[in-house]
């Protein structure tokens, strides 16, 4: 008869001190961009955005509140289901903000030897996929979340 062990697989989620790092320099960021978009000097006085950057900016603004509100509330819940589920919400209000800003696209590069435009159109395409696919992988994440929830309860 053999004696066989049962191995657990290493879990992937890094330390909780490395995890909580990593939330105060997010949350440092999101505050940063918030009060350098919204404060001082504030987007009108960046060249490259035009006007129309106020029909994209509700939308921005959405994104760096609700990505900071989630970093700071990890510092204090930081289970696998909760934050699934908050990246989740954040992965589509990214989607939003990058498809919005492709169809109103409020930068002006005519001051510019390059032409950015194709560039920033680029990232823009790349940043919905990337959106999309975190989509898909955070809905993975909270379903496979929730059926460990479930056996653990079991």
């Amino acid at each position: 008869m053999s004696d066989v062990q049962t191995v657990k697989k290493p879990s992937r989620r890094s330390s909780a001190a490395g995890r909580r790092a990593g939330y105060v320099i997010a949350i440092i960021i999101n505050a940063v961009l918030l009060y350098l978009i919204n404060g001082r000097p504030g987007w009108e006085s960046w060249d490259v955005l035009t006007a129309d950057f106020v029909l994209v900016l509700w939308l921005v603004n959405l994104s760096l509140s609700l990505s900071f509100i989630a970093n700071v509330l990890y510092l204090v819940y930081d289970v696998p289901w909760f934050k699934a589920t908050c990246e989740l919400v954040l992965a589509v209000v990214s989607l939003a903000v990058a498809v919005r800003g492709y169809q109103v696209f409020p930068f002006d590069f005519s001051s510019f030897a390059y032409g950015w435009t194709v560039l920033v159109r680029l990232i823009l395409v790349v940043a919905m996929i990337g959106s999309s696919i975190a989509i898909i992988v955070q809905l993975v994440k909270l379903v496979r979340a929730a059926v460990g929830a479930g056996e653990a309860a079991s």
